[in-house]
C-alpha cells in the first residue's frame, strides 16, 4: 500500500522542500519590493483625518472644518478636482501644486440652515499614485431651533 523509501531519499526530498521554500520566501520578498518602488515614487497623497464631526450645532452656526493634505511623495501633487456632494457641502481645494513635503488645506463649508443629521461626502480627485480618488467624510446633526414660550395674557 505504501511504498517504503530509504533515508537517504527521504532526506533528499526533505532537502528539495526547504529548497523549494526558501526560494518561494525570496521571490515574494522581491515582488513586494518591486511593488514598494513602483509605488514610492511620483506623488503620494495623506490626510490628517478622513471625516470630521460637527456633533450637535444650531441652524446658522459656522459650518466650515478643514482637512489637511500632505504629499508625501517626491513629485507635485495636484488636487484636480474637489467636490460635495450635494449643494449644501461645498469644499474648496488649492488648485497651485503641492510641493513633495507640503501641505495644504481643503476647507469645506456646510450649511447649517439645513434642520437635520450630517452626512455628506467630498471627493477629491488628484494624481497621487497611492490614492488617485479620495472619499471624506462630514457628520453631525443641525439641531431644531429652539421654540419660543407662547404668552398666555
Amino acid at each position: 500500500m505504501f511504498k517504503q523509501i530509504s533515508n537517504k531519499q527521504y532526506k533528499k526530498q526533505n532537502i528539495m522542500k526547504r529548497y523549494f521554500i526558501l526560494t518561494t520566501l525570496v521571490c515574494m520578498s522581491f515582488m513586494g519590493y518591486s511593488q514598494e518602488v513602483q509605488i514610492s515614487t511620483g506623488a503620494l497623497v495623506q490626510f490628517d483625518k478622513e471625516y470630521h464631526n460637527y456633533g450637535e450645532i444650531m441652524p446658522g452656526s459656522d459650518g466650515t472644518c478643514s482637512f489637511t493634505v500632505i504629499n508625501i511623495g517626491n513629485e507635485p501633487l495636484l488636487l484636480e478636482n474637489c467636490k460635495g456632494s450635494c449643494g449644501c457641502t461645498i469644499p474648496f481645494c488649492q488648485k497651485a501644486p503641492i510641493m513633495p513635503g507640503d501641505s495644504t488645506k481643503v476647507d469645506v463649508k456646510y450649511d447649517t440652515n439645513r434642520i437635520g443629521p450630517i452626512n455628506k461626502s467630498i471627493t477629491i480627485m488628484s494624481n497621487a499614485v497611492n490614492e488617485p480618488v479620495k472619499v471624506l467624510r462630514i457628520m453631525g446633526s443641525v439641531l431644531s431651533p429652539p421654540v419660543p414660550p407662547v404668552n398666555e395674557n
